[in-house]
């Protein structure tokens, strides 16, 4: 496995990512960043995408400026999966075509109820926020 490769699969599990877990992905175009997603992929034991019909244990949300409102795709993201769950936001690194300001994140996070945990960049041309869900006092069941 390459030093890349290598951070890429440190960088998933620090994230919060696990075997067996469902992750949903939305936003996946020829742009994403193919190694990362690779990663998590491989670690999770494979992807669901748009369609999929059924909770999700986390989501992996590309996003760029032009894809419409970010504060609506979050709402849309925290009704496909439950209390506590991950949602990992990525978007272009600052300089790129289809950046996003840090400030309309952060404002597009409140607005659906998330909290930003963190950001951490994913390869050359990709960052990534994580963006939790608050947990309720009752567990959500499947």
């Amino acid at each position: 496995m390459s030093a890349t490769a290598d951070h890429a699969e440190n960088l998933a599990a620090r994230l919060g990512f696990q075997s067996e877990q469902v992750v949903q992905e939305i936003g996946y175009d020829d742009d994403v960043d193919q190694e990362f997603r690779d990663v998590v992929d491989e670690l999770v034991g494979d992807l669901v995408d748009e369609d999929y019909d059924d909770v999700a244990d986390a989501v992996l949300l590309w996003f760029r400026e032009d894809d419409g409102d970010l504060a609506d795709a979050l709402v849309d993201a925290t009704e496909l999966i439950e209390d506590g769950a991950l949602i990992l936001l990525l978007t272009p690194k600052t300089g790129r075509p289809g950046y996003v300001e840090a400030s309309d994140i952060k404002e597009a996070a409140e607005t659906a109820g998330l909290s930003l945990a963190k950001g951490l960049p994913v390869g050359k041309e990709w960052a990534a926020t994580k963006l939790v869900t608050p947990k309720t006092a009752v567990k959500s069941k499947r």
